[in-house]
């Protein structure tokens, strides 16, 4: 048995690192998804918060509420080695500018079954689009 692991972060995208008993640890770095202008929906979590940090570049979280429907989309510009809790059912995207790099903390168990998406509809995706400008 090792007394450290050590995983790098991969080149693209996003990756579970580490998972151990109910949490992970994962990075989010850029890839063609992430573009604004690709965005195509928007997730929610059922069962847990999410995590952000931003340890390079810049990223962006995009928000809508926690309602049925996603609500107003507002965006909130991350800080470099700030913590970002994403609560619980809220609505939400982001984006990342070429060399970002962003550690994820989340239930182990977080994935598709447990996190619903829904489809940004135009109005939705040029809000993100106009909210990108600023």
């Amino acid at each position: 048995m090792k007394d450290i692991e050590i995983v790098p972060f991969p080149p693209s995208g996003y990756h579970p690192l580490v998972d151990f008993e109910s949490w992970r640890v994962a990075v989010l770095r850029p890839c063609e998804d992430l573009l604004p202008e690709n965005l195509n929906h928007l997730q929610k979590h059922l069962y847990t918060d999410e995590v952000f940090v931003l340890l390079s570049g810049k990223c962006a979280l995009y928000t809508a509420g926690c309602d049925e429907i996603p609500g107003e989309i507002m965006k909130t510009e991350m800080r470099l080695h700030e913590v970002y809790n994403v609560k619980k059912g809220v609505w939400h995207t982001h984006t990342l500018c070429e060399d970002a790099e962003v550690l994820i903390i989340e239930n182990q168990d977080t994935g598709d079954e447990n996190s619903p998406k829904y489809p940004l509809s135009k109005d939705m995706h040029n809000r993100i689009l106009e909210l990108e400008k600023e």
